[in-house]
């Protein structure tokens, strides 16, 4: 008897011992509550399907998808639910209650990076910006998981467009789009590199959840380093101002900007599902 009580007794200082290390590894990985990112979980099929079509359709800088290669994209994208990247409207960070703060900083998280394609969250709190911006030379496909946000996106102007072949420095014509207001669930967009909105920014309305998946990545050293603009409206010959909140057809001079402070994101962990990686 005193041996199996001892034998009990070390089995239970063993247990106690385990869930020491255990309660300790939780407590250095825990995150804050303010974080839209739940713990850990398993494989999801939804993401594992997405993580093999891109292998199949980017093949890597210089590359645009055929039209076939895209609606196999945008069709998986299309079906995918918040819940399939560990999202819940639940979470604190989607709910509205309460005041919105000044200049709230966007977060990021990456779920995956290759040479031909990565796959990054985007989480935008209420008020919150990403400013005009570029992809040089990328195809990117935009899937609003969460939430409301104004987009408005530009792709430059045929030359022909600019009127008696002038335009004033350092400003670039470009036509406007989208500016409309976006809702979750809604359809995948896809910009390309020299069509559907190439140039675009971001304002969110309510927080949300945005997925990219970009192919290729931005690459400094490849030449895709990111670039900010500031547009304004487009004077006609006749020097009248067009609006472009009433006119899909109008157009606005872009010019360049040093990157701005509300381009600054917060990364952060991510803790969704998990990719396993294939050969081919």
């Amino acid at each position: 008897m005193k041996m199996e009580a001892g034998l009990v007794e070390q089995r239970r200082d063993i247990v106690e011992h385990v869930n020491d290390r255990v309660i300790s590894k939780k407590k250095v990985r825990r995150r804050p509550s303010s974080l839209p990112l739940k713990r850990k979980i398993p494989v999801c099929l939804a993401l594992q399907q997405l993580y093999s079509c891109c292998k199949k359709v980017f093949k890597g800088p210089g590359f645009v998808p055929p039209p076939q290669d895209v609606q196999s994209l945008c069709t998986i994208l299309d079906r995918m639910k918040p819940e399939d990247l560990g999202l819940s409207r639940d979470l604190q960070f989607f709910k509205t209650e309460g005041s919105v703060k000044e200049n709230p900083r966007v977060k990021c998280t990456t779920i995956y990076k290759c040479q031909n394609f990565s796959l990054v969250l985007f989480f935008l709190p209420a008020s919150a910006v990403i400013p005009l911006h570029n992809h040089p030379e990328m195809t990117v496909f935009s899937k609003l998981l969460l939430g409301s946000m104004h987009i408005k996106a530009y792709d430059w102007a045929d030359p022909v467009a600019v009127e008696n072949g002038k335009q004033p420095s350092p400003l670039r014509l470009a036509k406007l789009k989208a500016n409309d207001v976006f809702t979750a669930p809604c359809n995948t967009s896809v910009l390309y590199p020299t069509s559907g909105g190439n140039i675009h920014a971001f304002t969110a309305i309510t927080p949300c959840a945005v997925l990219d998946v970009l192919g290729p990545p931005y690459s400094k050293e490849d030449g895709r380093d990111c670039t900010y603009y500031k547009d304004s409206l487009y004077a006609s010959s006749d020097g009248k101002l067009i609006d472009l909140k009433d006119n899909k057809d109008s157009y606005g001079w872009l010019e360049e900007i040093d990157v701005p402070e509300q381009s600054k994101m917060d990364g952060i962990e991510y803790l969704g599902p998990r990719i396993i990686e294939t050969a081919n």
